[in-house]
């Protein structure tokens, strides 16, 4: 019995290893054909999507969505927009206003599982569809597909004739199955904020009349037979023929094109085995468009270099109007601005290709993880880019204080859709997204936090990593336990605060009394700065770190005891005359996201962080 007993709680725990190895993706594989009507801003479409199921569920019911049903009058986007405190200013009321002939919608005509019709239902942005032929663990099966749709008046990243005069920015424009991973479907009403994708392959024509330029994801297959910038050969087109743009995009999770009569095309190259393709019209300003490029390619050879290679051929940066949005290969942005403006929207846009494009976190539910690492990132390249801009690390910080002090704050646990202000969703997502890897940084040290980065990115890509993966990277790299990073700054509002209570001359020393004001716990760096010039660290590691960082930031560092977290002071002895010390100062590299960095000073009239010499990473 103690045998059968061991044998089976082996099974157990070598099941449970196996599982946390190996996590599975599904694949789909869609073909869709497009005959596009730019007079009616109608088209209809055929797919037909291989759909393998690698989980090792069975599954009764599929689900898809339908994100251009979004745009018509009383749609839950629509309703959000209107019933929130701090509407997009973009969207406001304007669905609401909407004519039939300005709505979007997509209209499912017919679908077949393996050959056979199913029955479905529209419920809003869902298209909820009950099977024929249950799909087991490791299968294929077939589901084709007829629909027709609307585009609607531009508004949100999707539609037709935008501000800037773009003819179509067609993102989430197809049906698209939904993703089933380990939590599940995710299933959700398209409300106007993140996405989640299967990965899989695309195999899309559009045809459409021939005066338009069309880009997108993937790579144009018929580029001879095009012209349009993609082909030397001087091709020339009659008014009133049509094209048919053959497009083919693999290893991705979306698929996103748009068109206009007036695209002007540049591409340069990264490198041997990278392409960037701009797409603009003459009338914007070109010339920010052509100094922008080569900075572009800047950015990219940074982010190669920093956090890993990108892993496709071609990448294109594509006027849309509407900010910016990212998608695999390829990004929709706001063409109208100045050289720093229009560098800023395409490298933060671009680096999302590691973040959405590659890793591609549920960023529904982890929207931190997705646009404030992209953040982080984005202030790294800019500041390599305009090196006049300053450390916009910190500007991060200021605007998740801001959002503390406005009593806004929500937990970055929240999902993206269920934000109760739009404040507190985009300052969640993209500063304290920032300010969580900036933290990091401070936590782990540079160097490590620097390697754990690359090996989360080569380790996790394609594989749609959550916060946990994220952690147990780190705490490899470190060999800290971060645990407490995670539940702390992650899971709840809790907010950092260190002070210097005070320092007392004690027999030709001086003791430092410091104080733990706000509820959650960091290590420390206390640096003094004496008169003679010299600098020294004393670095307070937390005793649940088990473990202290390996950081040469400071020319002395001297290792205190660890602090327990539940002690709200703690009191170390500088072996020098208090009259010897000009200034003491908690954290000067401002890595750690004190929410009041005042009384981090001492002594207490320098109100501002003194100049540290050694205060750069070597």
């Amino acid at each position: 019995m103690k045998f059968k007993l061991s044998v089976l709680m082996l099974l157990a725990v070598t099941f449970r290893v196996s599982a946390q190895n190996d996590r599975w993706q599904q694949r789909a594989k869609y073909q869709m054909e497009i005959d596009f009507d730019a007079v009616k801003h109608q088209y209809k479409g055929t797919q037909k999507l291989a759909y393998t199921n690698n989980s090792p569920d069975t599954l009764q019911k599929v689900f898809y969505h339908l994100y251009l049903n979004a745009f018509q009058p009383g749609s839950q986007m629509d309703v959000r927009s209107r019933t929130i405190s701090d509407p997009d200013a973009r969207v406001k009321d304007r669905i609401s206003r909407l004519s039939p002939s300005e709505i979007g919608y997509e209209k499912v005509l017919s679908l077949k599982q393996n050959g056979k019709a199913l029955k479905y239902e529209v419920v809003g942005t869902i298209l909820e569809v009950t099977l024929n032929e249950k799909i087991l663990p490791k299968s294929q099966h077939t589901f084709d597909l007829e629909f027709e749709a609307q585009v609607p008046v531009q508004i949100r990243r999707t539609g037709r004739n935008n501000s800037e005069g773009i003819d179509y920015s067609m993102a989430q424009w197809y049906p698209k199955m939904c993703e089933y991973d380990y939590e599940g479907w995710h299933a959700n009403p398209y409300i106007g904020r993140e996405f989640y994708g299967i990965w899989g392959d695309f195999d899309v024509k559009i045809t459409m009349d021939a005066a338009y330029t069309i880009a997108g994801t993937g790579y144009l297959q018929n580029p001879d037979k095009i012209g349009h910038g993609y082909s030397a050969k001087n091709i020339t087109h009659k008014p009133g023929d049509r094209l048919t743009w053959h497009f083919v995009a693999p290893e991705v999770h979306d698929f996103m094109w748009a068109a206009d009569r007036d695209y002007k095309h540049d591409i340069v190259k990264v490198d041997d085995n990278l392409d960037l393709h701009f797409f603009y019209q003459t009338d914007t300003l070109a010339n920010s468009w052509k100094e922008m490029e080569p900075l572009a390619v800047r950015s990219f050879k940074i982010m190669n270099e920093q956090f890993g290679r990108y892993p496709y051929k071609q990448y294109s940066v594509i006027q849309g109007g509407d900010g910016g949005m990212e998608y695999p290969m390829a990004t929709l942005i706001t063409g109208r601005l100045n050289l720093n403006a229009l560098t800023s929207v395409t490298v933060h846009e671009s680096i999302h290709s590691w973040f959405q494009g590659v890793l591609a976190t549920n960023e529904s539910k982890y929207s931190w993880m997705d646009e404030g690492f992209t953040t982080y990132a984005q202030n790294m390249v800019m500041a390599e880019l305009f090196p006049s801009r300053g450390d916009a690390q910190r500007s991060a910080t200021t605007s998740y204080r801001s959002l503390v002090k406005s009593g806004l704050e929500e937990p970055l646990t929240t999902h993206a859709d269920h934000y109760n202000t739009n404040r507190a969703y985009s300052i969640a997502s993209y500063s304290k997204g920032a300010v969580f890897l900036n933290q990091l940084n401070y936590i782990i040290g540079k160097d490590v936090f620097q390697r754990g980065m690359k090996r989360y990115y080569n380790e996790w890509k394609f594989k749609h990593p959550n916060p946990t993966d994220l952690k147990r990277i780190m705490e490899k790299e470190s060999g800290l336990e971060l645990d407490w990073y995670w539940e702390n700054f992650v899971g709840t509002t809790k907010t950092i605060d260190y002070g210097i209570r005070e320092v007392v001359a004690n027999a030709g020393k001086a003791d430092v009394v410091l104080e733990r004001i706000g509820q959650m716990p960091m290590p420390l760096d206390v640096v003094v700065s004496y008169k003679d010039g010299t600098q020294e660290n004393f670095y307070i590691p937390l005793e649940i770190m088990r473990g202290e960082k390996k950081e040469n930031w400071y020319s002395k560092t001297t290792q205190m005891a660890d602090w327990g977290w539940t002690y709200p002071e703690y009191t170390f002895t500088i072996d020098r005359n208090i009259a010897e010390i000009q200034a003491i100062v908690i954290d000067p590299s401002q890595r750690m996201a004190d929410i009041d960095p005042d009384n981090n000073v001492w002594p207490v009239v320098t109100r501002t962080i003194p100049r540290f010499k050694a205060a750069k990473a070597k």
